[in-house]
């Protein structure tokens, strides 16, 4: 699935259709993450306030890759640090 988000909602609503595509319950999530189903649930609302910590465990949890693109040519996030 590639998709471009750039937004919170942007973001809620990509991990919630990678988790049903999955046929996974916000549960399973949990269970995969050790994070609360309030807030797998959060994210996917697009709570803006998130942790990036967060998100990236449940992005790891489903198999999807964070990738930061700037004007259209990508950049690996180690070479913007």
């Amino acid at each position: 699935m590639d998709l471009s988000v750039r937004t919170a909602d942007q973001i809620g609503e990509a991990i919630r259709r990678a988790r049903k595509a999955r046929g996974w319950t916000q549960s399973d999530i949990s269970a995969r993450t050790n994070l609360r189903v309030a807030t797998i649930s959060s994210l996917e609302n697009g709570d803006a306030g998130t942790k990036l910590a967060t998100l990236l465990a449940v992005m790891a949890a489903l198999g999807l890759e964070f990738r930061v693109v700037d004007r259209g040519s990508m950049v690996e996030i180690e070479d913007i640090f």
